[in-house]
């Protein structure tokens, strides 16, 4: 099984014939994910080939779940655009709608992740790398050669130690690796995936991976502590990051004590999560725990 997206997932892409929804779309069919479509109302009509595949392009998200009966969009609209394509989205009924693009600002993330939500759709970003589960779909930039399917469920902030821990793991494989990514605000948190990951029989270990900032990490392991029952173990970036100081992420900013990584690998440990210094050793956590 795998969480959110299977093989089964009709992905829509809003923005496929820019740039980077071009590069990407590629990436995603090379990897066996069901492309059925773009959006842009400008080119309504036209059709985009890619290698062996020609994929139609839709005047709106309504139109193609119609003509294709897709149920996820992957978003590669610029940061202004973002709100009214999600909205689109959620009001067509799509299921799933992940947003990659950064730079969205806050006030139109908290708009539309309640739209979204109201109207039934998942929202995973902004500022995200998307999700994979390998060997079925991949909706996003996530690597698709990296890893392999297996009994690993990892859910992170960030899109780069989302690829390091896929690969230190490649070994054991994943059911599905979600990037909810790093803005103060997101449409699927830490605690969604864990929940998910908790119900999915094919998951046996979870990898929870954290950053500096805000106090999702610590909402995650009192939720850990009280409703999983499955190892979890964790890895927060950001021993070494100065007060006050923005690393990377939107909401990665620490102020006086709150949000510190110490803190939260104190949270994380109280619960139960066993806690990496570093990426590696936290990948070497895990493997001890599927091989016992």
């Amino acid at each position: 099984m795998a969480v959110f997206l299977t093989q089964e997932s009709r992905i829509l892409v809003q923005g496929m014939t820019g740039g980077e929804g071009t590069r990407h779309t590629r990436r995603m069919l090379a990897a066996g994910t069901r492309v059925v479509g773009g959006v842009n109302p400008r080119k309504a009509g036209r059709t985009v080939g890619f290698d062996d595949r020609k994929v139609p392009v839709f005047g709106s998200v309504a139109e193609g779940i119609e003509a294709t009966g897709a149920d996820v969009s992957v978003v590669f609209v610029p940061p202004a655009h973002v709100r009214a394509a999600v909205t689109e989205a959620a009001d067509a009924g799509i299921g799933l709608a992940v947003v990659i693009t950064e730079g969205v600002p806050v006030h139109d993330t908290v708009a539309f992740t309640d739209h979204a939500r109201r109207n039934g759709t998942r929202v995973v970003g902004p500022n995200c790398p998307g999700l994979i589960s390998p060997g079925r779909s991949n909706a996003g930039i996530t690597p698709a050669d990296i890893t392999k399917p297996g009994p690993v469920g990892l859910v992170s902030k960030s899109g780069t130690l989302t690829y390091q821990l896929m690969y230190e793991l490649r070994d054991f494989g994943f059911s599905t690796c979600v990037g909810i990514g790093g803005d103060p605000v997101v449409g699927t948190t830490h605690i969604d995936c864990l929940r998910a990951f908790e119900d999915d029989p094919d998951t046996r270990l979870i990898v929870l991976i954290g950053e500096i900032g805000g106090d999702a990490e610590e909402r995650a392991a009192a939720h850990v502590r009280d409703h999983v029952t499955k190892p979890v173990v964790g890895y927060v970036a950001g021993f070494t990051a100065p007060e006050g100081r923005t690393m990377g992420h939107a909401g990665a900013i620490v102020s006086g004590s709150s949000g510190t990584a110490t803190a939260k690998k104190a949270a994380l440990e109280a619960a139960g999560v066993r806690v990496g210094s570093t990426p590696t050793e936290t990948a070497r956590l895990a493997a001890a725990l599927l091989r016992a």
